[in-house]
């Protein structure tokens, strides 16, 4: 198999309340998988640009993006595919809404949890809670961690 070039994301670690905001990123509940919102980058315009607009489309909060937290590659060598994740420290720069509407269809569900309750649930990277809740200035990584399905 021909390896293809990475994919690049940008992806958010928003705590308010000390509830991390998180999304089921399947159309129409096809998984129970967990993240943090954000996505692919489109180029000439920066990480933290793309994560603005990728967060506002997939739960209609405006934020403000801080510092990298955590570099997250996963990668399924069967198919050739290989994403980079970048998460960045954000905070909310808004209202937050009422209501959830993605406009694309692709997240299914949005909350915000506790870590407690990220626990419980299936989510990825698994360094996500250390992420979120770890020392600020504190940069992770987190090498090709198998993609899930």
């Amino acid at each position: 198999m021909t390896p293809r070039t990475p994919r690049l994301a940008a992806r958010a670690l928003i705590l308010h309340q000390d509830r991390l905001l998180i999304v089921n990123a399947y159309p129409a509940g096809q998984s129970d998988l967990w993240c943090a919102p954000g996505g692919g980058v489109h180029a000439h315009s920066s990480l933290p640009e793309n994560l603005i607009r990728e967060v506002h489309e997939e739960t209609g909060i405006a934020i403000t993006v801080g510092a990298p937290a955590l570099v997250n590659e996963f990668h399924d060598p069967e198919r050739g595919y290989h994403q980079v994740d970048i998460y960045f420290r954000c905070t909310v720069a808004g209202p937050i809404p009422d209501t959830w509407s993605d406009p694309e269809g692709v997240v299914s569900e949005v909350r915000f949890v506790t870590r407690r309750q990220l626990q419980g649930l299936r989510h990825k990277p698994d360094s996500l809670a250390p992420a979120a809740w770890g020392a600020t200035g504190a940069l992770l990584y987190d090498p090709l961690e198998l993609i899930v399905r």
